[in-house]
């Protein structure tokens, strides 16, 4: 649905103004119509969806079957998580970040897009603005105005390899300023900022009594001997004013089981747990024991997936700067390459000139068969987020689509 759908749709009385002027999720919309498009017989090549093409391993898929099997878990169970689970995130937290808290400080979400939302719900009033480095992951700043919030965006382009900085983030503050996001590794551009960047950008947010919200979920997925660095841990000066999102869909291959959490202090996460009560009651208590077997198990999987990802992120980021037009830096998180091609918008391809990296992508899908997501979607045009997330066969024709049709463009 378009914004001017949903526009009409609120002028008649039929749909909320709230709700009315949410966008749906564009990495999503990308993700369906490829798939449509592949259920149909056509040979599409997805770079949409940040999903890993590995299976969960069977040690999780083993706890969900006998989960399913106990009768106890055929039944409604606590909103805010199972206690195992619960006990053991916060074990989780403390190994891989450095972080000991309670399991009252931990809330079991319905995927991490829950934790977002349910988060800045929590602490968010009318008015209140939060900061947004951009390129953002899509569903942020969504997520901030369903709970009344005002995304305010801070801008770094490849030229800071996508890394805000504090100037940056100090320029953009105001009185009414509650709230900085931070993600690391990031959802769109892969960028990580170092451990000295993060004590420094959680330092200035203590400094100005600011919440920090943090989005860990691409924790152990980092390249080229780059540590991931939380910010809870490297700024302790956030005391209790940091707030921790995370989830198993990525690390452990399980987008489809949905579960996430949130961490943060007790009274936030009570006032959360609270809302989700109301909203979704609990987890699927069989997605919540598959959860706990990924968290308490080893990161083996992970490890191999992350050798995988690597090839395929250094195949990609070398196929895609080849192209005349084309700057990709090299992403050092996460699974996705963020493309600069701007140079590319005005140039003739294939009979049209796209003049936005929306009407750019929409071109690559209709004429060769690739799904990308444009830049729109994450905050200014002129870019593409691509992710290698798909297997090495797929991601070599699809890149090769790529330089074979965008090699075409003529001024």
């Amino acid at each position: 649905m378009t914004a001017a759908d949903a526009l009409s749709q609120h002028s008649n009385g039929r749909v909320s103004q709230r709700i009315g002027a949410i966008a749906e999720s564009a990495t999503l919309a990308v993700d369906a119509r490829a798939k449509a498009l592949k259920a149909a017989g056509r040979p599409v090549i997805g770079f949409g969806a940040g999903e890993p093409d590995f299976p969960t391993p069977d040690y999780i898929v083993d706890a969900a079957v006998d989960a399913a099997r106990q009768p106890r878990f055929h039944r409604y169970s606590p909103a805010g998580g199972l206690p195992e689970l619960k006990q053991a995130v916060a074990e989780k937290t403390l190994r891989d970040s450095g972080y000991e808290v309670d399991p009252a400080q931990v809330l079991v979400t319905n995927g991490g897009k829950q934790a977002v939302y349910e988060s800045f719900a929590t602490l968010l009033d009318p008015g209140d603005e939060v900061l947004v480095p951009t390129p953002y992951w899509t569903t942020y700043p969504e997520a901030i105005r369903l709970a009344g919030g005002v995304p305010v965006e801070v801008f770094a382009g490849p030229e800071q390899s996508y890394l805000v900085s504090i100037d940056q983030l100090e320029a953009a503050r105001t009185p009414r300023t509650k709230i900085l996001l931070f993600v690391s590794p990031s959802n769109p551009t892969g960028s990580v900022y170092s451990p000295e960047q993060v004590r420094e950008i959680g330092e200035w947010a203590a400094g100005h009594g600011l919440w920090v919200v943090t989005d860990e979920i691409y924790e152990h997925l980092t390249y080229d001997d780059v540590p991931f660095t939380s910010i809870a841990t490297a700024a302790p000066s956030l005391g209790d004013r940091v707030v921790i999102l995370n989830g198993v869909a990525k690390t452990y291959a399980m987008t489809g089981w949905r579960v996430g959490w949130m961490i943060g202090p007790k009274d936030v996460v009570k006032a959360a747990t609270n809302l989700q009560s109301h909203a979704t009651s609990n987890v699927a208590n069989v997605s919540q024991m598959a959860a706990l077997a990924a968290v308490s198990g080893p990161l083996t999987a992970v490890e191999e997936m992350k050798k995988s990802f690597d090839r395929r992120r250094r195949a990609m980021v070398s196929g895609l700067n080849e192209i005349d037009g084309i700057q990709c830096p090299t992403p050092h998180g996460a699974f996705y390459a963020y493309a600069d091609v701007r140079e590319l918008l005005g140039r003739e391809l294939a009979g049209a000139r796209p003049a936005t990296s929306a009407e750019l992508a929409a071109l690559i899908l209709d004429t060769v068969e690739v799904a990308v997501v444009p830049g729109e979607a994450f905050g200014p045009s002129g870019y593409l987020r691509l992710s290698y997330a798909l297997g090495d066969e797929d991601l070599a024709t699809g890149v090769g689509r790529l330089q074979e049709f965008l090699g075409t463009a003529r001024h």
